[in-house]
């Protein structure tokens, strides 16, 4: 097997309690590369896309890419993927934190959970030895007390533990993993079907070696990469000094900083909320680094009560604050800490009670309906802390905030109040301030997302050039770039922060020297394309329609109302036939023949 991968994968059946050790073969991990790709890969091949995401007959795979567990700049990252509960698309999600690196140190690069448990279980790897063990006293617990009991009971206190909260054991649309208490696998719902399966935590103790195709050029290599981005502005002094945080004055001195449900795209209490201001206050304690990682921008924070935990970064602190109106840090952080515990995505938890708390004012949710929990009024620091537990435990209005803002706004007759695309909650860029953002957001094979080609880099931060926002010339050929390179990034296992500094023939370089394979630069990009499609393929046989490429009429329709980008809609209707052309795909958003001939998907 070629350098760093482990070539094995480990298949599952909880329905059967069978576990088996597989072979992968050499050809998809060079034509998938692995992490992202080669899990969607594997999914495509083996579930019937139709199938009900919570239903046994769906697949959870947790996947490495040939970069984790390495010294690569990142190489911390791990994915899973499966077919998502939130949106009926294929799901993928990422992260942090050591799991992935142990996983791959324990000689496996993908694990694929099958079936369904008559009983709640866990999972403990430790190398070679594998087991299903009973989880029925950890159910019930939240994700902190269920790595502690996991890393007492199994004897291993440097294993790591990927587990669900309560949320999953709900089924909570969005549920997401947690590993290392606090690293998120967060969007997409992909901890409801870890739920689904009746399975509570994945523990992996490893201890195996993992060698470069070529050594003395990868040790080469990741020098040179680790220089660059510590002399790069952002990834070398932005995000170590002020976390992701430090993009909330940014973002609404341009203008896009979505508040109050996306009404409008400035918030008047943004430095009362910002990374500068969790600095200020003496919330924040120190950095936090996920392996192998020279950045760091992960943020201890503790609050007046003495309650200590990570975060809120960017996404979370902008979810549960200008999206809710709130500029209460102490309640944003005890939100975002919940959610850590609970297992909860908080993106979509911020985004749906945003959506709730506009449906409430416009006199759509009765009060009635709030049964003894608090008004949902924008400001309100009282609602974001209760309905965050509300969702978790389902419990009141919370058990259809559960289902998130979109299926919230269905069922009180005003869906076009859920800021969300496929299903899923939009992030922290209104998309009319950034029309490239936009069009990503749009074509997203996972919904609404903004790290599946993070268009925010050229036309908010410059990098790697400075675009106008406003501008349609070029910006369907450069958000198809950056897809299909967020593609490769997490194939890879690496961290999209690294693209801030590194770019396709930096990752080119790292994956080339750790497995041995003749990659081009155009080859890499290439798996990106392949990739991409195979992910269009698989929403298509979903029944995702190319339709669904669209945004909520309220930015095609509603311009901004203040700020920089005052007056700006989406052209959805200019940018995306160009974007299905440089796709390669037919007018309807359809892959064509000679397409996927080119990337041998036929």
């Amino acid at each position: 097997m070629p350098g760093t991968y482990a070539g094995k994968l480990l298949r599952i059946n909880l329905s059967t309690g069978k576990i088996k050790k597989e072979d992968i073969p050499e050809n998809l991990l060079k034509k998938f590369i692995g992490g992202r790709g080669l899990a969607s890969k594997y999914l495509y091949d083996e579930i019937d896309p139709t199938v009900d995401p919570l239903s046994p007959d769906n697949k959870l795979i947790f996947t490495t890419g040939p970069l984790t567990g390495t010294p690569a700049p990142t190489g911390g990252r791990y994915m899973v993927v499966t077919k998502g509960p939130l949106t009926g698309t294929i799901a993928s999600s990422n992260s942090g934190g050591f799991w992935g690196a142990e996983l791959k140190r324990a000689g496996y690069d993908m694990i694929i959970i099958e079936g369904r448990s008559e009983k709640p279980v866990y999972i403990l790897i430790k190398d070679d030895e594998v087991a299903i063990k009973d989880a029925s006293h950890l159910w019930g617990l939240n994700t902190h007390e269920t790595t502690d009991k996991l890393l007492e009971e199994s004897g291993e206190h440097t294993a790591k533990v990927a587990c669900i909260g309560p949320a999953g054991e709900k089924l909570v649309k969005f549920a997401c993993v947690i590993n290392d208490k606090h690293r998120a696998a967060g969007r997409t719902g992909v901890g409801a079907v870890m739920g689904s399966k009746m399975l509570k935590a994945i523990v992996v103790k490893g201890t195996k070696k993992i060698v470069a195709f070529d050594e003395e050029k990868f040790r080469q290599v990741i020098k040179e990469k680790i220089d660059t981005m510590r002399k790069n502005p952002i990834t070398g002094e932005g995000l170590p000094k002020l976390g992701t945080k430090v993009l909330d004055n940014i973002i609404n001195e341009n203008g896009l900083y979505p508040t109050r449900n996306f009404q409008t795209g400035v918030f008047e209490f943004t430095y009362e909320v910002s990374g500068e201001a969790l600095v200020e206050k003496g919330y924040l304690i120190k950095n936090k680094a996920c392996y192998a990682c020279p950045i760091g921008c992960g943020r201890i924070t503790k609050l007046p009560s003495g309650r200590e935990g990570e975060g809120p970064e960017y996404e979370t602190g902008w979810a549960f604050g200008a999206a809710c109106g709130v500029k209460d840090l102490i309640a944003i952080t005890e939100a975002n800490f919940l959610c850590n515990e609970l297992g909860l995505d908080t993106i979509s938890t911020g985004v749906t009670i945003a959506c709730a708390m506009e449906l409430f004012e416009r006199g759509f949710i009765p009060k009635e309906d709030l049964s003894k929990g608090p008004e949902l009024r924008f400001g309100s620091s009282e609602a974001i802390v209760y309905y965050t537990k509300a969702i978790a435990y389902r419990e009141g209005l919370g058990d259809k905030l559960a289902e998130g803002s979109y299926r919230l706004a269905e069922a009180y007759g005003h869906p076009e109040y859920s800021m969300s695309v496929k299903r899923q909650e939009l992030p922290a860029y209104d998309p009319r301030g950034a029309q490239g953002h936009a069009l990503e957001y749009a074509t997203s094979n996972r919904g609404g997302c903004h790290v599946r080609g993070y268009m925010i880099s050229p036309e908010i931060l410059g990098v790697p050039e400075k675009l106008e926002t406003q501008k349609l010339e070029g910006k369907a050929q450069w958000v198809k770039i950056f897809q299909d390179l967020t593609a490769v990034i997490d194939s890879a296992g690496l961290c999209l922060f690294s693209s801030f500094a590194l770019n396709a023939d930096d990752y080119k370089d790292m994956i080339v020297a750790a497995t041995g394979f003749d990659y081009s630069t155009d080859d890499v990009m290439k798996c990106g394309d392949r990739i991409w499609n195979l992910e269009r393929l698989f929403n298509l046989k979903a029944g995702i329609k190319p339709e669904e490429d669209t945004l909520p009429k309220r930015f095609l329709e509603e311009p901004l109302p203040e700020g920089p980008q005052k007056g700006a809609v989406v052209k959805l209707r200019e940018l995306l036939p160009e974007y299905y052309k440089v796709r390669g795909w037919s007018e309807k958003g359809i892959p064509t023949e000679e397409k996927l001939k080119e990337l041998e998907l036929e």
